[in-house]
Order: structure tokens, then sequence, then C-alpha cells
């Protein structure tokens, strides 16, 4: 039976191969470590998950919710946002609460979007980015993902050559999968060529408090002029360790919130309501969460880089987000991010994302995400030392360990 148009433009789902193989080895009695989706174990602060029972309570919360999120929500993310990054925001005309992020790029591409309009997008990337707009009738043209000046020279050849003009241009720093992390000027620098070339900004931030580094990771709402142009995308799921909750926000220009806005009314009648009241508690509390959900992070990440080296695989320290960019390992490389994904399953019950699951262009990585305490990590890196010491060298008979060709 023929498929239908919309699903024919989507490939297969890669990351499923892996998630096959994760479930027979399981099913087979295998203990696999899974460092592959993006799924925090941390548990939501138990302040959030209080304030939702109370809320669950009431009985008036249990009726529809409003789509674009209750006024005491966007007046909270108003808050924060006026806390964190110094910008002014109208919670009436300038915020709406989303189902997620991942919901909010796909609805915003759904109420923008016209047949063959071309969209920029970083590559690697994740998948909703490029996906929401050519499930939207839309054409992705691929930029170099680094936020440096290859990506202005990507950009530029990608307007001169592209007809039509280009419509919107994603941005998604700190990035997942690659964990770049963008500066003001960079973000400067975007403004001033999409204010010139007439292109909408849609930025993903929704690793902006997953950070590393003493500085933190600006908005792009800073820069004079951009809420002419620009719409931000955040999320609750990462930064309150709440990704099942579903609860997000686009804010920025007051006519592209307008048209999500009134997309979404069509669809939704936004989140349970007592989750949008714990929303709102957490967005107002002290920050002390965030701190907390952010030193884990760092030290999973100490642990994963030194150890992983140790195992004779090294993993660049990454400045942000909750994942590591792993270049595959020399004698693997001509397998492939997806091959050596299977393999690693196979070999060393290690579960990690394979790159080319967010573009082409990631193919020669994988993505390790932070979600196994610091022992779990460890023992992750034991059980790649383990396979990595039987790998030949050159196709013979010597076996020769990944320590050794340091």
């Amino acid at each position: 039976m023929e498929e239908f148009h919309k699903v024919r433009r989507l490939p297969p789902y890669v990351f499923e191969q892996v998630n096959r193989l994760k479930a027979s080895a399981r099913a087979g009695g295998a203990d696999i470590i899974d460092l592959g989706m993006g799924n925090p174990d941390l548990p939501t602060p138990q302040a959030i998950v209080d304030k939702l029972c109370e809320a669950v309570r009431d009985p008036r919360t249990h009726r529809y919710s409003t789509s674009r999120g209750i006024p005491g929500l966007r007046r909270a993310q108003a808050g924060y946002y006026q806390r964190r990054f110094g910008v002014k925001l109208d919670p009436e005309t300038q915020i709406v609460a989303t189902l997620g992020s991942k919901e909010g790029f796909a609805n915003m591409a759904q109420a923008i979007t016209a047949p063959g309009d071309v969209i920029l997008c970083p590559n690697p990337t994740y998948p909703i980015h490029a996906f929401g707009f050519i499930m939207s009738g839309g054409v992705i043209r691929s930029l170099d993902v680094v936020p440096d000046a290859s990506f202005f020279s990507a950009l530029e050849r990608s307007v001169r050559h592209s007809i039509p003009k280009p419509l919107a241009l994603i941005l998604n720093y700190p990035s997942n999968p690659t964990s770049y992390v963008a500066t003001l000027d960079f973000y400067k620098d975007v403004v001033a060529f999409a204010r010139k070339h007439d292109i909408i900004v849609l930025s993903d931030l929704a690793y902006a408090e997953i950070y590393f580094d003493d500085t933190p990771p600006p908005s792009v709402l800073q820069v004079p002029g951009a809420m002419d142009i620009c719409v931000e995308f955040t999320s609750m799921s990462k930064t309150f360790s709440m990704p099942g909750w579903r609860m997000g926000f686009a804010v920025g220009n007051e006519r592209l919130i307008s048209a999500l806005t009134r997309v979404k009314s069509y669809l939704d009648y936004g989140a349970f309501t007592p989750i949008q009241v714990a929303a709102t508690a957490a967005l107002n509390g002290d920050g002390s969460d965030i701190a907390e959900v952010r030193s884990i992070y760092k030290r999973r990440r100490d642990v994963l880089v030194e150890s992983f080296g140790k195992a004779g695989w090294v993993v660049p320290p990454p400045p942000a987000t909750m994942f590591a960019w792993a270049p595959i390992p020399g004698p693997f490389k001509h397998l492939g991010s997806l091959e050596f994904s299977k393999l690693l399953v196979e070999k060393a019950d290690v579960a990690v994302a394979p790159g080319i699951g967010f573009g082409e262009y990631g193919d020669e990585h994988v993505r390790i995400a932070l979600v196994e305490n610091e022992h779990r990590i460890r023992q992750a890196a034991r059980n790649i030392k383990r396979f990595f010491s039987t790998v030949t060298d050159g196709g013979g008979d010597n076996v020769v360990p990944l320590t050794a060709r340091r």
C-alpha cells in the first residue's frame, strides 16, 4: 500500500533500530546502560510535585484549560526572562505556553510555512527543527552548526542561492546534539543579517540552564531589535527534570506568537491545569532546584569524560547541555554512527544515539546522554574498555587495545 504524502517525506527513524536492539538484549537478560535518549532520570523537585498534588485536589482544575497557558504561568515566564536575560515580555501578547518545545516548533511550522518555503537549519540538529517544517511542506537548506565565521559563510551562500528567499532561520544554542554555545556577539550578527534579509529567527533555548562554565548562555532576545523578527522556545523538561509533564513556552515577536496561538487554539486546550499551576511555582522559585540539576549533570559530565578517556575513547567535554558529542573512535569510523551504535549495544551493553539521526553531517559522531548516575557511567566505561580490548588492528589477528593506540 502506498504511503501517505507527508509520511513519505520522513526518513526511517534511525533511533528505532537501536531501540529494538536494546529491547531484544534486555529481553535476553542483558543489563543495558542506556545513554541514548535524552530522558532525564532525576526526579522532579518535591516542592513542584507537592504543588501539583495541591492543585489537583481542586475539582475546578479538572476542566478544560486554556491553550495559550493560564495567566499566572505566562506572568511567571515573563518574570523568568526579566531576571535571567533582562528581557521584558508582555504576558498577554508575547508569550504562549506549549506542550514542550517540540510541540511549539511543530505548530509554529504549521502556522508560518507555505508549500515550498525555504527554511535554514543547522545540521546536525534536533530532528523536529527540520522535520516540523518538512511535514508542513517546507524545504530545508542545511547550515554549519558551529557558531563562528563558517556559520555566516554558509548563511550567505544559502540566501544567495535560495529561490524563493528563505522564510526562517533556526538556531539551537546550547545545541542538541553538539553542545555548542553561542555568544551574544554571535546573536547580534545573526539578528543584523536576518533583519537585512527579512528572515524570521526561531531559537530553541531548551538547554539555557544546563551549562558548566561561569557564563550563562544568552538569549537571542537580548539583542536590540531581535523582538521584531524572533521567537524563542524554552522547555521545563531538563531545567526542572519535568520531561513527562510536557511544559514549554514560545516567547517573542507578537505577530509570530499570535499565529502560533491561533493554530494551537484549533489543536489543543493546553496542558492539564494543575501542571500549569505547578510549573508556575517552579518558575517563581529561588533557582536552587535549577542549580542542583546543573551540578549533577556537571559531575556526570566529568565522570564520563574521565572514565571513557581511560577506556580509550576520547570524549570532548561538553560546555553545556546534558549530552556529549563524541567522535567515533578511529577503528570504527568506517562503520558510521548507526552501525557503531548497534555494535555498542551488542558488544558492550551500552546504548548511545547515532549521530546520523540528527542529520547526515552527524554521521561521524554519537550522542551520549548524561541520564545515568556516576556509578553506571563508570560501568559503561568498563564495558566499553573490555569491548575495545578485543578489537583487531588492521583486520589481522593481533589484538591491540585502543588504549595502546593513543
